[in-house]
């Protein structure tokens, strides 16, 4: 029922930046708790940062101070800015929608976009 689709992912130096954005489609996007996630080679999938519908942001102590999520619900896209970025940051970044209601869980995933921190 739900699409997501991420983008802005790609090759940058220690200390750059990037955004990624990921645009729902399918559903009412405004009813959903987002997440950006994240796994890098050999190790577990790991939630990077979190919003509920009305803005409340929370991010793992790894990218506090340095990773920022957000979402605009009228353009049903939430976003992850990443500035300072590290090498360890190195994984492909998988946007997530979920929302319980009716005692249902409804739980969707994007592709996934590389993020790629290297000198």
């Amino acid at each position: 029922q739900v699409q997501l689709v991420e983008s802005g992912g790609g090759l940058v130096q220690p200390g750059g930046s990037l955004r990624l954005s990921c645009v729902a489609s399918g559903s009412i996007f405004s009813f959903y708790v987002m997440n950006w996630h994240r796994q890098a080679p050999g190790k577990q999938r790991e939630l990077v940062a979190t919003i509920t519908s009305s803005g409340t942001a929370n991010h793992t102590d790894s990218v506090k101070g340095r990773f920022t999520i957000s979402r605009d619900n009228a353009k049903n896209t939430v976003y992850l800015q990443m500035s300072s970025l590290k090498p360890e940051d190195t994984a492909v970044y998988y946007c997530n929608a979920n929302r319980r209601f009716w005692g249902r869980e409804y739980d969707y995933w994007g592709q996934g976009t590389q993020v790629t921190v290297s000198s």
